[in-house]
């Protein structure tokens, strides 16, 4: 779950001699915070089977925020720690259970969106954190909506990106042929993982490679699952670029823990999330979505937006759905520097 040109200053510049008029200035777009290191991190004991790990960066005495990582099953990285100004946020992360630092790795035992969910709410307390600011993209925003919808009492504001609120129909085009229409070749080759693969369930049929006894097939069906996310994540990424995500990263975690979740419906009801929306009706809440994001469509995220009256949706043209492309990560830095 790794320059936005704008088409009217193209334009404008292009009829500029011919009108003698000066278009408008394209904006700056806003760069990651600095590089900076945790200045506490621990694990916190959840269950009998599960601790997470969780880290601490910024100002201990700033707005606390909690940060969400994507998959399931992507765990938290430094770049995490950038979206946020250092002197003004405490910025906590942390890895859901059985992903990335957490213990033990891989562990799908009590693993469901719900106990992710109090695992959040455990963490909060833990720290001792009052209201906080939820930030997540793709799972990340399944996860801070679930949570938020929960505890409404302890959400100062939401800041969500690429949005995906667990439907059938979300899964199904993610899984089923939506993607197929834009990345044909991409879905032809994960297709190609499990014989006959079946078009009512297929992350239930990869769900059981990857935990089947073949070393062979569960390498082959992680990898193909990764590199077909990593592919359609980006609005414009070579092959070769898709390829150097995995010289130093092996998606065998985020595979299982990601088509463990979609298997079963992400342990949510059907149409949950949009339905309970307004329990977020007093929070205030960007929404940052990528114009061409085939992953979460954005209709899920308008249809949001239009549930939350406090919410602003930010489309950003020129973009598909991974966080680090220019235009979305300068949309949620603005938001985060809005919401301070």
């Amino acid at each position: 779950m790794k320059q936005l040109t704008s088409t009217l200053v193209v334009c404008m510049v292009a009829i500029t001699p011919l009108f003698g008029q000066t278009g408008p200035a394209e904006k700056k777009l806003a760069e990651l915070y600095p590089n900076i290191e945790p200045f506490d991190t621990g694990y916190l004991k959840v269950s009998d089977s599960h601790e997470i790990y969780y880290e601490r960066c910024g100002n201990r005495g700033g707005i606390p925020v909690m940060v969400l990582h994507g998959g399931p099953g992507g765990g938290s990285y430094p770049a995490m720690r950038r979206y946020h100004d250092p002197g003004k946020y405490h910025i906590v992360l942390h890895d859901q259970r059985g992903a990335g630092k957490s213990k033990p790795s891989c562990e799908l035992k009590d693993n469901d969106t719900q106990a992710l969910v109090e695992d959040i709410e455990r963490l909060r307390k833990h720290l001792n954190l009052g209201p906080v600011q939820i930030f997540g993209g793709s799972w990340g925003s399944t996860l801070g909506v679930a949570y938020a919808e929960a505890y409404p009492e302890n959400v100062r504001s939401l800041v969500l990106r690429g949005v995906f609120l667990g439907s059938r129909s979300e899964i199904d085009h993610f899984y089923h042929g939506g993607v197929e229409l834009y990345f044909p070749e991409a879905y032809a080759k994960l297709r190609s993982i499990v014989p006959k693969p079946d078009q009512k369930n297929y992350p239930q049929q990869l769900l059981a490679v990857l935990q089947g006894d073949d070393a062979e097939a569960k390498k082959r069906a992680s990898l193909g699952w990764a590199t077909y996310e990593v592919k359609i994540a980006h609005l414009e990424q070579s092959d070769a670029e898709v390829a150097e995500t995995f010289k130093e990263w092996d998606p065998y975690d985020f595979s299982l823990i990601e088509n463990h979740y979609m298997a079963q419906g992400c342990f949510l009801k059907e149409g949950q999330l949009l339905r309970d929306a307004g329990k977020l009706a007093a929070i205030p809440a960007v929404i940052v979505q990528g114009r061409y994001d085939v992953i979460c469509p954005p209709i899920t995220a308008y249809r949001l937006h239009k549930a939350m009256p406090k919410s602003k949706l930010v489309l950003v043209e020129a973009a598909g759905h991974s966080g680090s492309e220019p235009g979305i990560r300068s949309a949620l830095i603005e938001a985060t520097k809005s919401l301070e």
